[in-house]
């Protein structure tokens, strides 16, 4: 009676070890992906990361710069370039550098990108000394 049981026990082995390599194969596959899944997440992050750094690196170097060029201009015409301008800056400093989870980041990326278009556009017209359009930027 032991024979049979052995043998049977045997055979199960047998059997089950396709399911059970498949299970093993799967947990160590899905160790793997998740960890290489975070390391190329990390890695994109940082870039994407980076590339808006730069961006609105540039945009408070532009609107400090006009900044300085507009403050000997006490018109009109002169202070609402100003006041966009100063506004930019305003919108910048407050920009999350180090929240990224911040949930309105692309929205607010998004209205930094417009107020730049539009301090630029209002700052070349002055450069130009007129209102044809700049291929400067």
């Amino acid at each position: 009676m032991e024979a049979a049981a052995a043998g049977r026990d045997m055979f199960e082995e047998i059997v089950m070890a396709e399911e059970r390599f498949h299970g093993e194969g799967y947990q160590e596959g899905y160790a793997d992906g998740s960890h290489v899944g975070v390391v190329e997440g990390r890695r994109y992050g940082s870039l994407l990361g980076a590339k808006i750094g730069s961006e609105i690196g540039f945009y408070l170097g532009f609107a400090l710069t006009w900044q300085c060029l507009f403050q000997k201009c006490t018109d009109e015409k002169n202070n609402k370039k100003r006041r966009a301008l100063d506004y930019l800056i305003r919108m910048i400093q407050k920009f999350p550098y180090e929240d990224p989870t911040y949930d309105k980041l692309q929205e607010d990326l998004e209205k930094i990108r417009g107020k730049f278009k539009q301090a630029r556009k209002q700052s070349y017209r002055r450069l130009n000394g007129s209102r044809k359009r700049s291929r400067v930027l």
